[in-house]
């Protein structure tokens, strides 16, 4: 099976966008809007500053993304990553690619020099919470809050 994981190209996205669509279904804070997608998408693609898009291919079908957005944490005292929006599409999951995506994408943090990689997670997606507890993430004293702005 040939299996790739690189960055994003603009012909990519509405691949990305049905990910997100699919993603947004198992979450209970969030409803899928294919327009606000593709504009979010797009404006991590066109400024790595913000972040990346790294795309999982299986015999060179997207079936699979992960969105790490940068920033800086005083407490680290450096770059860290927030990764959001991993999702392997539900025809391919159980067969270890969830990992090697997630792998890749530590592995890119860590050559880039960040400090520490976060995620936040449906507290009702038992799955995702199993698969980021195999992956060794540890449970935060943090609360997540948040104020829509417009």
């Amino acid at each position: 099976m040939d299996i790739r994981i690189d960055f994003a190209t603009e012909d990519d996205l509405p691949q990305l966008a049905d990910l997100l669509a699919e993603l947004f279904m198992l979450e209970s804070d969030f409803t899928p809007d294919r327009e606000k997608q593709l504009r979010g998408l797009r404006l991590i693609l066109n400024d790595p500053a913000i972040g990346r898009l790294f795309v999982l291919r299986v015999e060179g079908q997207v079936t699979g993304m992960a969105n790490a957005l940068i920033t800086v944490s005083t407490a680290e005292g450096g770059p860290v990553v927030l990764l959001e929006d991993i999702i392997v599409s539900r025809t391919h999951r159980g067969m270890g690619l969830g990992r090697r995506l997630f792998d890749h994408v530590v592995a890119w943090a860590s050559e880039q020099g960040m400090k520490r990689v976060t995620l936040l997670a449906d507290g009702d997606n038992r799955s995702a919470l199993a698969f980021y507890n195999n992956l060794e993430f540890e449970l935060s004293n943090m609360v997540v809050l948040r104020k829509p702005l417009t």
